[in-house]
């Protein structure tokens, strides 16, 4: 069986219409999204009714029970984030609301012998960056069970989004995949001197692995295959002029950076990783 993985669409219908129209040329047998479908772009609600027409399995990400819950303390948050998420709130219907904050935290599978789980950031939280340079023992912790996973068992394999920056590492004959982002792809070590003029970091990312579908037998072979598609950036941002974040949203898409690099570098930092020194 092959499975397309996807994963932080973030309201951007153009990467995920180009993405599902790559998914079905690979004649796919099921797709499985990590959540944040929305937040970000305007299309929030186009990209819910394509994700509830065409994946299998969708899990619950930070910005999908983030924009769809009530917030009793509103009113005592800073005026821009209230924005934020009476702006989010309004792109979608209660339903979609409800859809989304009934959305399951985890999924479970075996694949060729391996315990395969899936979740939006952490067993844990939904809401918590775990890096590709972050500690062993860190990402150990990542196949652990916790009262939010389908089993208590330890996974073989570890496959989450959140961080929009694919990857995968290798770990006590285990495996962590994060599968990168749909809508809203960025590098997060960047320098203008080193760049490559080639910027594919813009495209759209996912993932497919490959095997044998609910089968324990450890013999059997499994594949993983990470995926960039190209998408109308252009004709994503026509609507933006609707959207209260346009400028930083903009700068996202085309430069495939973050908005804001210097609180990335930080985090860097405290994993004792200067990037500026790169």
């Amino acid at each position: 069986m092959k499975i397309a993985i996807i994963s932080d669409i973030h309201g951007n219908i153009e990467a995920l219409k180009a993405t599902i129209e790559d998914i079905e040329k690979r004649r796919v047998d099921k797709i499985i999204c990590l959540g944040d479908i929305i937040a970000k772009g305007v299309h929030s609600k186009q990209c819910i009714e394509l994700i509830k027409k065409k994946c299998n399995v969708v899990l619950q990400g930070n910005t999908d029970s983030y924009f769809s819950m009530e917030h009793k303390n509103i009113g005592k948050m800073l005026e821009q984030e209230q924005k934020r998420i009476k702006w989010n709130q309004s792109l979608i219907s209660k339903q979609d609301r409800e859809y989304l904050l009934n959305l399951p935290f985890c999924y479970e599978f075996y694949m060729s012998g391996s315990l395969v789980r899936l979740f939006h950031a952490t067993p844990i939280v939904n809401n918590r960056p775990i890096l590709n340079v972050d500690s062993i023992e860190t990402k150990y912790q990542m196949f652990l069970p916790s009262k939010n996973t389908q089993s208590q068992e330890i996974a073989d394999i570890v496959i989450y989004g959140h961080i929009h920056h694919p990857y995968m590492d290798k770990i006590y004959n285990k495996t962590i995949i994060n599968v990168g982002s749909v809508g809203n792809s960025f590098d997060v070590v960047r320098n203008k001197n080193k760049d490559s003029n080639v910027l594919e970091t813009t495209k759209s990312n996912y993932l497919i692995i490959e095997g044998e579908y609910s089968n324990k037998e450890y013999s059997l072979g499994i594949s993983f295959q990470f995926i960039k598609v190209p998408y109308d950036i252009d004709r994503e941002l026509e609507d933006e002029m609707l959207n209260i974040e346009k400028e930083d949203y903009k700068f996202e898409l085309k430069q495939g950076m973050y908005r804001d690099m210097t609180k990335v570098n930080e985090n860097f930092k405290k994993l004792g990783v200067d990037v500026d020194k790169f």
